[in-house]
Order: structure tokens, then sequence, then C-alpha cells
């Protein structure tokens, strides 16, 4: 069964807002793609959660039912909602009834949505612009590779970074065919 239809035998209309026109699937990110970690949503719901400039707050009033929907994806993304529209106001009072089981939570959570800016981890280069994973860098300084017998040379271009979660200071990219770790402040975005 495809994807469309495993999602329409859940439910036919969207399970955001209950609109009946213009369905399609819509991943719930971070997803390995199965329909449990999808939605059914409308035009409007979708346009709205890709392009935040198109956000209208009221049509999210319909979060006050969705939000009690038994599918953890459409939890999450009323939980998601709620926190971009946060400061409207009548969002933090939904927030606050909202319940999410700890695994649940813990997906709605794995984009750094509703976390404040400044409790966010930001990896930053030696100029202070800030990186994101896919980025490429150049290293700025000659490093010595511990444990790989071999020196990063000044100016070697580093492709396709990734983020260390839980520590700003350092990246991970791949230097003469080895991962290694490496210290932000010795970097430059390209």
């Amino acid at each position: 069964m495809s994807l469309e239809k495993e999602l329409q035998s859940r439910s036919s209309v969207c399970e955001l807002c209950g609109a009946s026109e213009g369905l399609k699937p819509y991943e719930v990110a971070p997803s390995n793609g199965s329909a449990d970690q999808h939605i059914l949503v409308c035009g409007t719901c979708h346009e709205q959660m890709e392009d935040k400039d198109k956000m209208n707050a009221n049509h999210w009033r319909c979060l006050n039912d969705s939000m009690w929907s038994t599918v953890p994806a459409v939890q999450v993304m009323a939980w998601r909602m709620l926190n971009r529209l946060k400061a409207e106001g009548w969002p933090q009072d939904l927030l606050d009834m909202l319940y999410l089981d700890e695994e649940t939570m813990a997906w709605a959570q794995a984009t750094g949505e509703g976390e404040e800016d400044e409790d966010k981890v930001k990896h930053v280069d030696s100029n202070g612009v800030e990186l994101q994973a896919g980025d490429s860098v150049v290293l700025i300084k000659d490093l010595k590779v511990s444990g790989a017998g071999f020196t990063a040379k000044r100016g070697t271009a580093v492709r396709r970074i990734s983020l260390v979660a839980d520590d700003p200071t350092h990246i991970e990219g791949r230097v003469e065919g080895q991962q290694i770790y490496i210290l932000t402040k010795y970097l430059k975005k390209m």
C-alpha cells in the first residue's frame, strides 16, 4: 500500500485543520520514511509549515482540537506549530495543556523547535559566522591529527561538515579520507 493510501486510511481530512481539499503527505522530521512519521495535510497547512512568512495565526486555532490526536506525528506537529506561534499569546495556553510522552517530546524537540535562540547550541567559525550541517569550511592553521599520523594543512577544504550536537566548539569532517573532529576556532566558512 502506498504512503498516501495508508494515510488516507487513517484520516480522510487534514490531520491538523480538518480541511478535505488538496490533501498530501507531510513528513515529520526526523523520520525513517514510515507512514507513522507522516501526516496528511491540506495545501494551506503545508504552505504555512514550510514558509513562516505566510503564517496566518488564526488558521492555526484548529490546533485546539488536533493537538488531542492519538497519532504521535500529529501531536509533534501541533506542538511545533504552537511553539512557532507562542508570541500570539493563545498558543501558550494550549502548550500548557498539551501532554506529550517522553519519546514524543524528544521527537518534537529534535529539530530545535521550541528552543529559545539563546538556548540553542551554535557552532561558529573563527570569524563568528554560524556554521550549519553540510557547510564547507577551510582550515586556517596546520593541525596535527593525533592518532592518524598526518598534519592537515592550512587551506585544506573540508566539505559537508557535521555538527557535534552537544559541543559548539567542535565539528566533524573528512580530511585525507579520515573522519576527524576539528575545533571551530581553526575554521573559516567558505
